[in-house]
C-alpha cells in the first residue's frame, strides 16, 4: 500500500540537487510538507518555491553547513522557532574525494566525516524520539555500494558509507516495535554533483541511474509492510554487493583497488 505523507512533514538534508531535490519533490508529491537543508540558500528556495507552486504543500528552506559540528543542535532550533515538527528524516548530505590518503587535504577529509558520519548521527538522535513517537513517516539513510567492500583511493568515503548503512540497519532493529518504517538505501552511481565534488567520471563505476530511479525504488520499499533494513539501487549493484560478501577480504580488497584506481596504481 502507497504511504500517504499527507499531514506530516519530512526532512531532507543535502536537498539542494540531486538524489536530495529529488526525494524532497517525491514526498511532497505524495502530500508531505517539506524542509529543505543544504548550504546554497539560492538553490533551497528555488526549488521551495517550485514544490509549493507544483505541489501544494509547505516548503520550509534552511541553509546550514553540516560540516559545522553543532549543524544538528542549529537545525533543531530553527525548527522549534518556526514551529515546526518532523514525522520524516532523508539523510542524504555527504560527500566524497578520490586519491590516496597520504595526499589528501587534511581539513577536507576532516569535513567529510562530519557531514557523512557524524551531522548524520546527531541529526538522527536529535530527532529519532519524534519519529518514533509519531510512527506515520520514514527514516532514511544514502549509503552507497562503496559501503560493501573496502574502497582504496576513496578510503574515507567507504568507510563512511559503512558506517551509515551499519548504523542505519541497526537504527531499523532498535525500532522494530514502533511504526517507523527505516530504510538504508545504496547506490551505485548516479547522475548528480557527486562525481563533480569527487572530480571524476570514470568509466569503471558501471552504467548510471537517475535520482527518479533511486527514490522510486526507496519509496516503493517503504510501502511494503514489511520494511527491509536496507536496498541495493539497481540489479547488478545488488548482485554486486551480495557476491563480495562471499569474497575472501584480501580478494575483495583487490577488485575494489583495480576498479577504482586502476590496473597500474
Amino acid at each position: 500500500m502507497t504511504i500517504d505523507f499527507t499531514a506530516t512533514t519530512a526532512l531532507v538534508t543535502g536537498a539542494s540537487s540531486g538524489l536530495g531535490a529529488t526525494f524532497a519533490t517525491m514526498l511532497a508529491d505524495r502530500g508531505a510538507d517539506i524542509v529543505l537543508v543544504a548550504r546554497r540558500e539560492d538553490r533551497l528556495r528555488e526549488l521551495a518555491a517550485r514544490i509549493e507552486a507544483e505541489h501544494g504543500v509547505r516548503a520550509t528552506p534552511i541553509a546550514l553547513d553540516l560540516a559545522r559540528p553543532d549543524a544538528a543542535s542549529k537545525l533543531r532550533e530553527e525548527l522549534e522557532a518556526r514551529g515546526i515538527r518532523i514525522q520524516t528524516l532523508v539523510n542524504n548530505a555527504g560527500f566524497g574525494m578520490k586519491g590516496p590518503l597520504v595526499t589528501a587535504d587534511a581539513a577536507r577529509t576532516a569535513e567529510m566525516v562530519q557531514v557523512n558520519v557524524a551531522s548524520l548521527v546527531a541529526i538522527t538522535r536529535e530527532f529519532l524520539p519524534d519519529l518514533v513517537a509519531d510512527g506515520r513517516g520514514a527514516l532514511v539513510s544514502i549509503a552507497s555500494t562503496a559501503a560493501y567492500q573496502p574502497c582504496p583511493d576513496m578510503a574515507v568515503y567507504g568507510a563512511t558509507k559503512a558506517f551509515v548503512l551499519s548504523f542505519t540497519e541497526a537504527i531499523a532493529y532498535e525500532t522494530r516495535e514502533s511504526g517507523l518504517r527505516v530504510l538504508t538505501v545504496s547506490p551505485g552511481a548516479t547522475r548528480t554533483e557527486f562525481f563533480d565534488v569527487v572530480g571524476t567520471e570514470d568509466a569503471s563505476v558501471g552504467s548510471f541511474q537517475t535520482p527518479e530511479q533511486v527514490v522510486s525504488l526507496a519509496l516503493s520499499r517503504l510501502d511494503r509492510r514489511s520494511t527491509p533494513p536496507s536496498v541495493v539501487a539497481g540489479r547488478a549493484n545488488a548482485v554486486a554487493s551480495s557476491l563480495v560478501g562471499w569474497l575472501p577480504r584480501r580478494v575483495a580488497l583487490s577488485m575494489s583497488g583495480r576498479v577504482v584506481t586502476g590496473p597500474t596504481r
